[in-house]
């Protein structure tokens, strides 16, 4: 009988959906038998090469369908991909590298340069395998194997030994405060943390074996994950969606198009979506809007790692009415949570999204750290059991922070904030790390955001604290507005009483050109708090 493995999974999947297409990623298909050979093609390289189980495997790439197969390679022989993002400069390449305690590098030709006065500091990682990317060949790192030639000669088959549902998963965070930090999950847990269980759109599976029927599904859906592969949200999604039977195809632009996005659902029949947020959304909604693309086929689209505002869902809605909106609550450390389908439910002010979570997510009091009652109001931290990282990589003190155990109980506490409705749901209020104390009352800037971006001259915002001495903390909010529109701070202030309590809107507005945001679209704060006190 096969484990909760992921590569075990994965093969019997592989096995059950033969030379049926699976992967589209640019101009390179795959079917399963396809992308199982490669995979184990790599692999077995890297078995030569010295890698072995427990191993780390950095994997520094764009999107590709080369990422893909070096997820499963590394699975097959129980080591543990690393994700590097490509936007690191030296310094934070440097910290990873010396953090992840990597053995092998999986690279874009491209970033030989990069990486070459590395290799020097960091002799553990013996094996390099570079992939063409247009790069001129004579450019690369001396010691690297080209990645076809790798494939090339290595052994088509299996041939691995047995696995375990205690092989490591490590997924490095965005690192939105300080650098980022390696969360390391089971395959069991992550399978059924994050990737769905096989199953996402009903109960996850109960026995391996159950996962080879989403090979021969009746309806087999098309999806596209727009998040990165080298996030967390895009792994997830893309590995969740394949295990789920699905055929996915992969955004491998190299920046955001919201047009040419549109031309790939066209074309490959996208039946489902998924973006990140506002930044993705918006543009979204403006290119549907043109009328020339036929969306007939898409039926969902989903927001994961960032949440969209009512009016971006609006948007979106009255551009291509047919479809399912929804968003997605998760982190690196939690997971999958649970998710707002159609509009958001509202909470005490009129904005908060509510999200119908698992049975194993809860709300913990503050205080106590205790489940916090149903109905009771009470504030507190989103907080899941059950299925959960083990913790973080080399770091045991913010291990015992971010997973507490109560009352016997091991739960995940990421650091959001929230309320536990009558009903079960959760109102989400926002991350506590941005959370603005002004005269001792917290505002989630999430809360304002949402308030700002209804009103029309709005095209896109971040609302930050900035200090104050009277009242420790003003909100201030950091504004882009749409081509056209210049609203002045009144016109946006009584926009925002309508919606929220007086303390929370923004006590000064700055007009930005643009709004800084991270590579996969969360709000840049520390890019929005220096504007905004440069400017206040």
């Amino acid at each position: 009988m096969a484990d909760f493995n992921l590569a075990d999974l994965w093969e019997l999947l592989a096995d059950a959906g033969g030379d049926a297409e699976v992967l589209v990623a640019g101009r390179e298909r795959r079917t399963y038998c396809e992308l199982d050979e490669r995979a184990n093609r790599l692999a077995h390289h890297l078995l030569d090469r010295g890698v072995g189980a427990g191993d780390h495997v950095g994997i520094y790439s764009f999107t590709r369908v080369e990422y893909v197969e070096a997820l499963l390679a590394a699975w097959k022989i129980r080591a543990v991909p690393i994700n590097i993002n490509y936007r690191y400069v030296a310094g934070e390449l440097d910290y990873l590298l010396g953090d992840a305690d990597l053995v092998a590098m999986i690279y874009e030709r491209g970033y030989a340069e990069r990486l070459r006065p590395l290799a020097a500091k960091f002799p553990a990682i013996t094996t390099y395998v570079s992939i063409a990317d247009g790069t001129a060949q004579g450019t690369d790192l001396d010691d690297a194997v080209e990645y076809e030639s790798a494939l090339a000669e290595a052994s088509p088959s299996r041939g691995f030994g047995p696995r375990s549902a205690d092989d490591r998963y490590i997924v490095y965070t965005g690192g939105t405060t300080g650098m980022p930090k390696g969360t390391i999950w089971r395959h069991e847990d992550i399978f059924f943390g994050a990737f769905g269980g096989g199953e996402w759109s009903g109960n996850p599976i109960t026995i391996p074996e159950s996962i080879a029927r989403n090979a021969a599904l009746e309806v087999r859906l098309t999806f596209m994950p727009t998040a990165p592969l080298m996030h967390g949200a895009g792994q997830w999604f893309a590995m969740g969606g394949l295990l789920a039977g699905y055929r996915v195809v992969l955004n491998t632009s190299r920046t955001y198009d919201a047009d040419e996005l549109l031309g790939i659902t066209e074309r490959e029949g996208v039946s489902s979506l998924t973006i990140v947020g506002d930044a993705m959304g918006r543009p979204l909604a403006e290119a549907a809007k043109s009328g020339r693309y036929d969306l007939s086929q898409l039926r969902v689209v989903g927001s994961g790692g960032a949440i969209l505002s009512d009016a971006v869902r609006a948007e979106i809605v009255a551009a291509v009415p047919h479809v399912l909106i929804r968003d997605g609550y998760g982190s690196s450390e939690l997971g999958a949570g649970g998710s707002a389908v159609e509009k958001a439910a509202v909470g005490a002010d009129g904005v908060a999204p509510r999200f119908s979570m698992g049975p194993q997510v809860t709300v913990l009091d503050l205080e106590s750290m205790n489940p916090v009652r149903p109905g009771s109001g009470v504030v507190g931290k989103i907080a899941r059991s059950g299925h959960i990282p083990l913790g973080y990589w080399k770091d045991e003190a913010k291990t015992a922070e971010t997973f507490p155990v109560v009352n016997g109980v091991r739960y995940v506490v990421p650091g959001d904030f929230g309320t536990l409705e009558a009903d079960g749901t959760i109102v989400m209020l926002g991350r506590g790390s941005v959370c603005i104390n002004s005269g001792g009352e917290k505002i989630y800037p999430e809360e304002v955001e949402a308030a700002l971006k209804a009103h029309p001259a709005v095209f896109d915002c971040v609302v930050v604290g900035v200090p104050d001495q009277r009242w420790g903390s003003r909100v201030v909010a950091v504004v882009a507005a749409r081509s056209g529109w210049k609203p002045t701070y009144d016109e946006l202030a009584d926009h925002c009483r309508t919606l929220l309590a007086g303390y929370k809107v923004p006590r000064a507005v700055v007009l930005t050109e643009e709004i800084g945001r991270t590579n996969v679209g969360k709000a840049d704060y520390k890019w929005a708090e220096a504007v905004a006190a440069q400017a206040v």
